[in-house]
Parts: C-alpha cells; sequence; structure tokens
C-alpha cells in the first residue's frame, strides 16, 4: 500500500513538472528579422528618365547592394525583394509580398525628378505614410503613385484612386498608422546616415503613397537623389554614389534593427560608430584575409558580450568547433591595420587566417601571394 501510494506521489510530481519545461527547453528560438527591398518601378515602367539614365536601374541597383550589404553581415536576417531584375511589379502586389513574408521592415527604394532639366535641386530624402503638408511632397506621391495608370484594372484595385487628383489624397487624412512612429523613427536614421554620407538632407516627410498602405509592418519609401540634376544624375548613375547611399541605408537598418531586437526602438541614441560592413568575399581566387578572435563550442548571438562590443562578426566552423573571425579584405596590409588598431587591445591572442573561394587556406602562402602580386 506504501509502495502504490509512493507510486502515485511520483506520478503526480512527475506529471506538475512536466507543466513547466527548464529553461533549455522553454527557450524560444530566435526570430528571423526579415526585411522585404522594394527597388521602384521596372519593367515597362522607367520611373523618371534623365539624360544618361532610367530610375527603375538606379533603384535596382542600390537594392540589390543594400540587400547583399545585410545579407553578408546579418546572419539572422532574410531578405526578400520585390524584384531583383528589371521587371515591371504592380503597387498593390509590392504590398502582398511584404505582408506574405510577415516582414518586419519595407524600404521602398526611388530616385527622384523635377519638371526643369536646369534645376540644381540635390539631395535624399525619406517619406512615410501620412498626410502631405506641403504641395512638394504632394507632388512627390502623385509622381510615385501615377505608375497605377499603366497596371491592368486599376480602377478596381485601388477602389477609383485617381493619383493625379487632390481630392483622392483626403483618404490619408483618416488613415491612423500603427506603424507611423517606428516608421518616422527609421526614417530619421536613414536620413542621418546620409547627412554623415555627405547627402545633402531634405529631410523625414509624410505623403500619400499607395506602396506603403497596405503594408502591415513599418515602411519607408526613399528618394535617392534627382535624375533631372545632371551632376546629382552622374553621382546616382556611378559606382562609387550607389555603393554610398546602400551602406548608409544599411547602417541606418542596423540601427533600427539592434533597436527592434532590445525592444528600445523608440528612444534609441544616436549611433556614430556603427561599424563598416565587411567586404564581400568574391570568388576572385585571391586570398581573403581575416582575424580570428574567438573559438566557442556553440554558435553565439553576434552581439554576445564575448566579442568585446565588435560588429559585425563571422565565424566558420572547424573540427566541431565555432570559430569567429572579424573583418575581411583581400588586402593584408589593411586586415594587419585592423588588428592593430581595433582587435589587439581586446583580444591578445587574436591571429590572422586566410581563405580561398570560402576555403581556409595556409596563411604564409596567401600572404607570399599578396605580396608577390601586390
Amino acid at each position: 500500500m506504501k509502495t502504490t501510494g509512493f507510486y502515485i506521489l511520483y506520478t503526480i510530481v512527475f506529471a506538475l513538472l512536466s507543466l513547466f519545461p527548464s529553461e533549455q527547453t522553454a527557450a524560444a528560438p530566435k526570430k528571423t528579422f526579415t526585411v522585404v527591398i522594394d527597388a521602384g518601378h521596372g519593367g515597362h515602367d522607367p520611373g523618371a528618365i534623365g539624360r544618361r539614365g532610367k530610375e527603375k536601374n538606379i533603384n535596382l541597383k542600390v537594392a540589390l547592394k543594400l540587400g547583399k550589404l545585410i545579407g553578408n553581415n546579418c546572419h539572422d536576417t532574410k531578405v526578400v525583394y520585390t524584384r531583383s531584375k528589371d521587371v515591371f511589379v504592380p503597387l498593390h502586389r509590392r504590398a502582398e509580398i511584404a505582408n506574405e513574408a510577415k516582414a518586419d521592415l519595407f524600404i521602398s527604394i526611388h530616385t527622384n525628378s523635377l519638371a526643369s532639366r536646369s534645376n540644381r535641386i540635390s539631395g535624399t530624402e525619406t517619406y512615410t505614410l501620412g498626410l502631405h503638408r506641403t504641395e512638394d511632397n504632394l507632388e512627390v506621391a502623385k509622381k510615385e503613385n501615377s505608375v497605377i495608370l499603366i497596371e491592368d484594372d486599376y480602377q478596381q484595385q485601388y477602389a477609383g484612386f485617381n493619383p493625379n487628383s487632390s481630392e483622392s489624397y483626403i483618404i490619408f487624412e483618416f488613415m491612423q498608422d500603427k506603424n507611423m512612429s517606428q516608421s518616422v523613427n527609421f526614417a530619421t536614421m536613414i536620413q542621418r546616415q546620409f547627412r554623415q554620407g555627405k547627402r545633402v538632407d531634405k529631410g523625414v516627410h509624410q505623403a500619400g503613397f499607395l506602396v506603403l498602405r497596405a503594408t502591415s509592418m513599418p515602411s519607408v519609401l526613399i528618394e535617392l537623389g534627382y535624375i533631372t540634376n545632371p551632376d546629382e544624375e552622374s553621382y546616382l548613375l556611378s559606382e562609387n554614389g550607389s555603393n554610398n547611399l546602400a551602406q548608409c541605408i544599411y547602417k541606418a537598418f542596423i540601427h533600427y534593427k539592434d533597436g527592434h531586437q532590445s525592444g528600445n526602438l523608440t528612444n534609441a541614441k544616436e549611433q556614430t560608430n556603427i561599424p563598416e560592413p565587411k567586404a564581400e568575399s568574391k570568388d576572385t581566387g585571391k586570398p581573403v584575409f581575416k582575424i580570428q578572435i574567438l573559438t566557442s563550442g556553440k554558435i553565439l548571438n553576434p552581439k554576445d558580450k564575448a566579442f568585446k562590443g565588435l560588429l559585425p562578426v563571422d565565424y566558420y566552423k572547424e573540427k566541431g568547433l565555432v570559430k569567429y573571425t572579424y573583418g575581411a579584405d583581400t588586402d593584408y596590409n589593411k586586415i594587419l591595420k585592423l588588428k592593430r588598431n581595433k582587435v589587439d587591445a581586446k583580444f591578445k591572442d587574436a591571429f590572422i587566417i586566410a581563405f580561398r573561394n570560402g576555403k581556409k587556406m595556409n596563411v604564409s602562402q596567401a600572404i607570399n601571394e599578396f605580396k608577390k602580386n601586390k
């Protein structure tokens, strides 16, 4: 009888304990952050046209570079494009793609224009959904929304909305965007990075953009510059220009995502030391040098205290261990300088390693090869 009673008591206790999972099993897997990057226009819709280029191509080039920066440096982030080549995507479909992906953030990339080609206005501006406060903002919205006129059945699809009629935009006065504060916060971060990137800051604005209206997450629309300004157009078409613009948006994205994940987005302090993205390791056959800083038995959070503030970090696996690296460049001297200036004080045992096409190689051989081809 005692044995039976003990067994019953044991069974009850075991059942109760099973209701409270251990810390290890209760920990939910880390959610992947999803960002949708929307390159405006495309296909038979060229967008604004300059003397030498078309808006659709500028938008796509910056969008792809931004996505590549995020993909290379943020291993916990999923990048989704509304288009990754020169095709036409209706405005409503762009929002659907973001909603179907359950995105955490939507970034629509555009290029501005003015009717007068002699105009010397330049600079970048970022918009969030809302009612325009100036006629200039309304004109930008009209220009971007007019793409619906080349869509099939646009009157039915957009409930009779006329992109060229000021009266149609009254609907945005009554819209309550639950993501407004986060959208404005991100837009402010973008413009801050553009200022630091030596771009003319034309500020953060609100206007009635159809592509933002139907998205269910924080969303912004960026105007990279004025294609109708010859100097601005040359910058927008250049590799240096598109690289700089993509990196500015990338740095703002890092700041936003960090605040989003820490739950302190609204009050996030300005970051002036956002790290440069690591160099992309293209399969050129050249050795890529990295600094190994840490070895672990498991994969760590990129913001783990073990990295002592170094961001971004990368890792590779070798003999059952996870080995973390900082920096990546085909120029050995740059990595050596980076190690001396930023790493040695924090990781005294750090050392330089080398990879070729993603595979680890003998570092002495890599250094000799670098010096020989320098």
